[in-house]
């Protein structure tokens, strides 16, 4: 037997390292199961190059707990080490690494830098054992190897009597931290980190129910099976003319097995210059809430779970997706500051958005009626795309939809097209007009449809931003929602109407309507408009209201979020009941005909409610009485 210390100059370098080396406990988990399948995988490799004159045949990982002894069992059957290795490896390599990440990051724990840069992983052991074990045969005809660590610089090194090849870690678990010799507490974990771990992953037994014989003579029988834990070739470690529909369908369900609903479509990744990537990314249905649904495309490291917090790898635009993405070119831990450094990592983005991109004009090319029935649900991540990527934005302009009221799609070109004729105001510029809510502005809608305008739909919480965005792009364009003006405001041509009302007539008419009216909430605008256009009419200016809009979604002018609603009332001079306001004789019966009126535009509009609501239909079985 040997004894030894461990050459540190680091004083009580165990408790630094339980305090230090990972903010999470569990993490030693992954660590060891990781080198576990290294130790396996190394051993793999060389079988096939002729190195190692054994048989691999089909090992697996064992995960045991010994409850009554407080003990944790990782047994692989891998390369195993020799004396001298575990010496090497364990006693020299790994701790100096350990010593080296101390010495730079206990003032700084919380940046707490690459873990596998520093080789120690076995040493994260010590986070929840007072006492750890090793005892390993290499695949070389030499004496097993027995190392035992109490958690002091001393160990001890000595033979052992193990006969098959490969690695057993004992951990003797601290009394604060036993819930590692729970079964529920360790399931849990191998299922969170070690999913899809190349190599098969048993933690103990289950019972399974065969059905033996057939019809009236079938039998059920309970059996006792291996608890394999992982799926060791999960679908994105497959190429894709390997799988069907249905076998990303399966994935996605073996992934998020609480989502019912199917996603709408996959794009798979593969590369491997001048990065190695893989992985499978979902589009689900998404809905309008940006807030609700990020954090759920899983990162893994050749097959490790590392985090589903992806942000900084994938475009922000891209983790409201689903998936997952492996690539052995990002370190297991790393910074948000290393993140945004790195080099390989900003490639990765770069690719993975081109990769989207690819797949959705792909998609729109290809089948572009399919594709028009998925925009709704699609739209917020493609339009979020070409707002925070100009890569994604120029790529977009080929298969990103602008819907109309009518259920009709276009490309931003199409419309153009379609529109410019009609929809071109006295300036040269292109109005394209939009409603963003079908049952508040219908009766606006239905103004617009009656002069022959196209009226988009756009709905989504970031459009205002997107509208910016392309009049800034695209020269003599401009949006304008329907209800922003009367309709013959909406796009202004040459004519000139004529009021039948004289300027003294309309100076009379102005000064009852602002008597009557608050006006800190309605600014008062009368309009030589149609004789049968509407006499009174709720309008907001686009440019207020598109302000206000974008600082609620983040953007915008400094101020308009918090700036209080002010509408335009448009009263059309040439309508019967200017006639009618202006020639009744009574002041207040003149008064609650504004009332009324100006309550049947609020209502129009979706502004009339509560205490208002209330007093109007009073009023309005009052009038018909």
């Amino acid at each position: 037997m040997t004894t030894g210390n461990i050459n540190v100059s680091v004083e009580n370098i165990f408790p630094l390292i339980k305090k230090f080396l990972y903010s999470d406990h569990e993490i030693f988990l992954r660590e060891l199961i990781s080198n576990a399948t290294d130790a396996t995988l190394k051993l793999k490799h060389l079988t096939s190059i002729g190195e190692a004159n054994v048989t691999y045949g089909n090992p697996i990982i064992d995960v045991r707990i010994d409850k009554e002894g407080k003990k944790l069992h990782i047994i692989d059957q891998g390369i195993g080490m020799t004396a001298q290795e575990v010496e090497k490896y364990i006693n020299q390599i790994a701790f100096s690494g350990a010593e080296e990440f101390l010495n730079k990051y206990k003032d700084s724990a919380k940046d707490s830098g690459i873990i596998g840069h520093f080789g120690l992983g076995f040493y994260s052991a010590f986070m929840v054992a007072s006492k750890v074990e090793i005892i390993t045969k290499s695949y070389k005809d030499e004496p097993a190897a027995h190392w035992s660590c109490d958690g002091s610089p001393q160990y001890t090194l000595e033979a052992h009597e193990k006969t098959e090849r490969g690695t057993e870690i004992i951990l003797h678990i601290a009394e604060d931290s036993l819930e590692f010799i729970e079964e529920q507490r360790i399931s849990t974990l191998l299922v969170k980190y070690n999913k899809f771990m190349p190599i098969p992953i048993r933690f103990g037994t289950r019972t399974e129910t065969n059905t033996i014989g057939e019809g009236e003579d079938a039998k059920e029988e309970q059996v006792e099976i291996d608890n394999i834990i992982n799926n060791p070739t999960p679908a994105w470690t497959k190429q894709p003319s390997e799988l069907k529909d249905e076998d990303y369908k399966n994935f996605y369900r073996e992934l998020y097995p609480m989502q019912f609903e199917e996603p709408l479509f996959n794009i798979h990744l593969n590369v491997d210059y001048p990065f190695n990537l893989t992985g499978i990314l979902y589009f689900p249905k998404l809905s309008n809430d940006l807030s609700m649904q990020k954090d759920r495309i899983q990162l893994y490291q050749n097959q490790v779970f590392v985090t589903d917090n992806v942000e900084g790898i994938v475009p922000e635009f891209l983790t409201m997706l689903r998936g997952v993405i492996d690539s052995p070119d990002i370190p297991l831990n790393v910074s948000r500051s290393y993140l945004q450094a790195d080099g390989n990592v900003k490639k990765i983005s770069s690719y993975i958005t081109r990769k989207v991109a690819d797949k959705l004009s792909s998609l729109f090319k290809d089948n572009r009626e399919d594709f028009e029935k998925k925009w709704n649900d699609i739209k917020i991540v493609i339009e979020y795309g070409m707002l925070s990527e100009e890569k994604f934005f120029e790529k977009a302009s080929s298969f990103a939809l602008y819907p109309t009221v009518d259920n009709q799609y276009f490309t931003l070109e199409e419309l153009l097209e379609k529109v410019k004729p009609l929809q071109t105001d006295k300036d040269g510029k292109t109005i394209l007009l939009y409603a963003s809510n079908e049952e508040t502005q219908h009766s606006y809608i239905e103004e617009a449809k009656a002069k022959g305008y196209e009226v988009l739909l756009l709905d989504s919480p970031i459009v205002a931003h997107l509208m910016q965005k392309l009049e800034q792009e695209k020269e003599n364009l401009s949006f304008t929602r329907v209800d922003s003006d009367s309709i013959e405001n909406l796009i202004k041509k040459e004519e000139d109407r004529i009021s039948k009302l004289s300027d003294q007539e309309q100076e009379t008419l102005k000064t009852a309507l602002t008597e009557a009216i608050p006006q800190e909430k309605y600014t008062v605008q009368l309009e030589a408009l149609e004789s049968d256009a509407t006499p009174f009419r709720i309008t907001q200016p686009e440019f207020m209201r598109r302000m206000k809009e974008m600082q609620q979604t983040g953007g915008g002018m400094f101020g308009f979020g918090n700036f209080p609603e002010i509408y335009n009332l448009v009263v059309n001079t040439n309508s019967e009941l200017a006639t009618q306001i202006l020639t009744t004789k009574t002041k207040a019966k003149q008064e609650r005909l504004i009332k009324q009126s100006l309550d049947l535009a609020k209502l129009s509009q979706g502004l009339l409610k509560g205490e208002e609501l209330t007093h109007f239909i009073k009023r309005s079985f009052e009038m018909i009485k």
